[in-house]
This record gives structure tokens, sequence and C-alpha cells, in this order.
């Protein structure tokens, strides 16, 4: 994967398939202490000991469609060969938390890519999670709980064409609001 913004949807896909109903996704840029980290916590079906110790092999898969399993092997990777680090905590039955970081002056640090897209095709993909996404840079803030959108649209969809241009304006305006 070639951007930072993939390795979230596919962590993000890999927690609904753990059975998750809540997924938060953190993203932070600390341009001061020269950092990226992402953090996906979910309460899926979590993992056991033995599970988290083989997660980061590429031979290991809980699929039954293929016998490797990449994502999280090629994070770790990205993150370790750009000063960082990643690290999984899970208990079954409790639910898993991925933390990645990254050097962010790193050279070889991958750009974060479309995170707007990211957000929006989990939101309308799966409409039944509920979603937290906290982006920040530096002092810098933007928020967005989904139960507030779904409050707010009564009984439209989330793919409804008014309602996905609105989230998609709410998303653009708090990343851009970000750099400023």
């Amino acid at each position: 994967m070639k951007e930072i913004s993939l390795h979230i949807l596919d962590i993000a896909e890999n927690s609904v398939k753990a059975g998750a109903d809540m997924i938060s996704i953190s993203l932070s840029e600390n341009l001061k202490k020269d950092t990226l980290d992402i953090i996906i916590a979910d309460n899926g079906k979590g993992m056991n000991a033995d599970a988290i110790k083989t997660i980061t092999d590429p031979f290991t898969t809980s699929r039954t469609t293929r016998r490797v399993g990449l994502g999280i092997p090629f994070l770790k990777a990205a993150a370790e060969a750009c000063n960082g680090f990643l690290f999984i905590k899970s208990e079954s039955g409790e639910g898993t938390t991925l933390h990645a970081q990254f050097q962010h002056s790193h050279i070889d640090r991958m750009p974060i890519g479309n995170l707007q897209a990211t957000l929006m095709q989990l939101l309308i993909g799966y409409p039944k999670i509920h979603w937290i996404f906290n982006i920040s840079r530096d002092d810098n803030s933007f928020l967005l709980d989904d139960k507030e959108i779904k409050g707010a649209i009564g009984d439209l969809s989330l793919s409804h064409p008014q309602v996905l241009k609105a989230v998609k304006q709410i998303i653009q305006t708090g990343l851009d609001d970000l750099h400023q």
C-alpha cells in the first residue's frame, strides 16, 4: 500500500470482519515531536496472545479465501522503516487496539493520501458501525462521531445524495482547518 489512508481502510475493515460495532480511528501528526501516530480501536472479538504473536507474520491470516494476510505486516514494516513501531493490544471478547507510529519527517514515510475518501468509504460502506474519527495536527483537531450525523439526518440514509454532499463537506472543512 502506498498511502497511510489505505492502511487505515484495511485495518478498519479487519475490525468490521472481527464483528466490531464501534471503531475509533485516530490519526495524529505532531510536528514538534516529529511523529505521526495511527490508533485504531474496536470492540470486536479480539485476539488471544498466540494470535497477537503471529499477526505480523505475512503468512498468517484468519481468512479462508487466501493463505496470506499482508495488511498488518506491511504497516509494521513501513512504520519500522521510518523509525517507528507497531503495537497491538487485544483480548478475546474485548476488542483490539492497533497503534502504529512513524517518524513524521522520515524520507521514506508514505503520504497520508486521500483521508477524506477513506473516511467516506467507511461511513457509507459500513453504516451500522459506530465510527469515531479523531484527526489532529499539533494543537488543531477534528473530531467526527457519526452518531451526531445519524441523529441529525433522521430517516435519511448516509448514502442519500444531500447527506453525502454535506458529510463530504464537513470532513473536507475539518481536514482543511488542520493545516491552517
